[in-house]
C-alpha cells in the first residue's frame, strides 16, 4: 500500500465524533474512497456519522447543517467531480472546495477535503483506490491531524 497513510502515523483520538459525508454521484469511485477513510477512522478510534448527499455541491452545506445541530469535533468530505464538457465542472469543483475551506475557517472545524477532481474515470479510480493513492485516507487523515493540533492549542471542541 505505498500511497495509504501509515498506521503508525495515525492519531488515535478515542471518544472524537467525525462526520463523514459522502457525495453519492460516481458511487463506485466513493465505495473506494469511504473504503480508505473509514479504515483510517476506525484505526484512530473516532466514532463516526456517515451520511450521503447527491453530490459534490451539497457536502459543504450538509456540513454546515450538522455544525449548527450536532457536535462534531471534525468532518471528512468525500466525493468526485469528473470533467466533462462544459463548464460545470470548474463551478463544481471550485465552489465545493470554496465551501468547505470557508466552513472549516469560519467554525476552526477540522475537515479533510477527499473530494477528487480529475479530468477521467481512470485517474478518479487511481486516486481513490486504498492500495493506490488512498485520497479518502488522506483526507481522514488529514482531519485527524488538524483536530489533533486544535486539541494541542486548548481549542475547545
Amino acid at each position: 500500500m505505498a500511497g495509504t497513510p501509515e498506521l503508525a502515523e495515525i492519531p488515535v483520538l478515542a471518544g472524537a465524533r467525525v462526520l463523514l459525508v459522502e457525495a453519492a454521484y460516481h458511487p463506485r469511485i466513493t465505495a473506494l474512497l469511504r473504503e480508505g477513510a473509514m479504515r483510517v477512522l476506525r484505526r484512530a478510534k473516532v466514532e463516526v456519522d456517515h451520511r450521503l448527499v447527491p453530490g459534490a455541491l451539497e457536502i459543504p452545506i450538509a456540513i454546515a447543517m450538522a455544525v449548527r445541530t450536532t457536535r462534531y469535533e471534525a468532518c471528512v468530505a468525500i466525493g468526485c467531480v469528473i470533467r466533462g464538457e462544459t463548464i460545470h465542472f470548474d463551478l463544481v469543483a471550485g465552489e465545493s472546495c470554496r465551501g468547505l475551506v470557508e466552513l472549516g475557517i469560519r467554525h476552526a472545524l477540522p475537515i479533510g477535503n477527499g473530494i477528487l477532481t480529475v479530468d477521467n474515470e481512470h485517474q478518479a479510480l487511481q486516486r481513490a483506490d486504498p492500495a493506490g493513492e488512498d485520497k479518502g485516507g488522506f483526507a481522514a487523515l488529514a482531519a485527524l491531524r488538524l483536530l489533533e493540533l486544535r486539541r494541542s492549542l486548548g481549542a475547545p471542541s
